[in-house]
């Protein structure tokens, strides 16, 4: 009987061991429980913090890009450096517990986007010197063209006063018709028509220092009163402003410069007939120029 009591004795005794090594397994076993919980919350919350870090500095790398526009395209080496290495860190994230080395590639990725800005800074700089240099350079080159320009006109413009200034010019011209009396050897002054032989035209060619010396054919035009020139000959033209012209009288002058008067006959041949009446006019030409002009009335 006393065994059978120490053995139910010994029976609760295990019992009771065992239940408080149950229960110690138990608090062991929600405390590890706990503990794991709060170290997935804090891998949780590392990993958000580790996520927009990645995300911040990305959006703040692509605002730099766009902010530089196309000046972006010359560190395009260094983005897809950039690039990549977000991509690993993301990847990681989503994959791997290994916040450390999380953080120090991300330390790593901020000191490269660090020294894109860094030099994305420079180009800029460089980029604007550059600009600037180049606004200075086209101002001075506009301002040299608009020099020229205006060179170039005043040139023109002198030129074209040159070339306006540089002929002869006849002052005076004047005609006067004479008869001719003891066979030609005498002249008498007339306005009679029917009594003109010979239209005696002089002019002074003025002084010019800009006229080249040497000799000049003077054209001398007679217009009757009906528009018709005088002419000796049908082969008597010259060429003015492109055109042939014919001409009644021409004379060569040696000019040196220096004002001359000369004086031209134009005599009417014996089988001519008689002057027409009303106003004739005079022209004098040189050089392919007009350069005076006269009339005469005969009655």
């Amino acid at each position: 009987m006393e065994d059978q009591n120490s053995s139910s004795r010994k029976y609760k005794i295990y019992l009771s061991v065992a239940a408080l090594l149950l229960l110690v397994l138990l608090f062991w076993l929600f405390i590890q429980r706990s503990q794991l919980m709060k170290l997935v919350k804090e891998k949780e919350a590392e990993k958000v913090e580790l996520q927009h870090n990645l995300d911040s500095l990305m959006t703040e790398h692509n605002n730099i890009k766009v902010s530089y526009g196309a000046l972006s395209d010359s560190l395009k080496a260094k983005d897809s450096i950039i690039q990549k290495n977000a991509l690993e860190i993301k990847k990681l994230l989503d994959t791997e517990w290994e916040y450390n080395k999380i953080r120090k590639k991300l330390s790593m990725l901020q000191k490269v986007a660090q020294g894109y800005v860094h030099q994305m800074d420079s180009l800029y700089t460089v980029n604007r010197e550059l600009t600037a240099e180049n606004d200075r350079i086209r101002q001075v080159v506009k301002t040299e063209q608009n020099r020229n320009q205006n060179l170039m006109k005043d040139k023109e413009e002198l030129k074209e006063k040159m070339d306006q200034a540089a002929f002869i010019k006849a002052y005076d011209v004047t005609a006067t018709p004479f008869k001719l009396k003891s066979g030609g050897s005498k002249e008498q002054a007339t306005d009679k028509a029917t009594r003109t032989d010979r239209i005696k035209v002089c002019f002074t060619l003025g002084e010019n220092p800009l006229v080249s010396s040497g000799k000049k054919n003077i054209f001398i035009r007679l217009v009757r009163p009906d528009n018709v020139v005088v002419i000796k000959s049908k082969y008597d033209t010259f060429v003015f402003n492109g055109q042939t012209t014919p001409f009644s009288l021409r004379e060569e002058v040696d000019y040196s410069g220096k004002a001359v008067r000369v004086c031209v006959d134009w005599t009417k041949k014996d089988s001519d007939k008689p002057a027409m009446k009303g106003k004739y006019m005079v022209t004098v030409f040189a050089d392919d120029k007009e350069i005076g002009t006269g009339s005469f009335d005969l009655k």
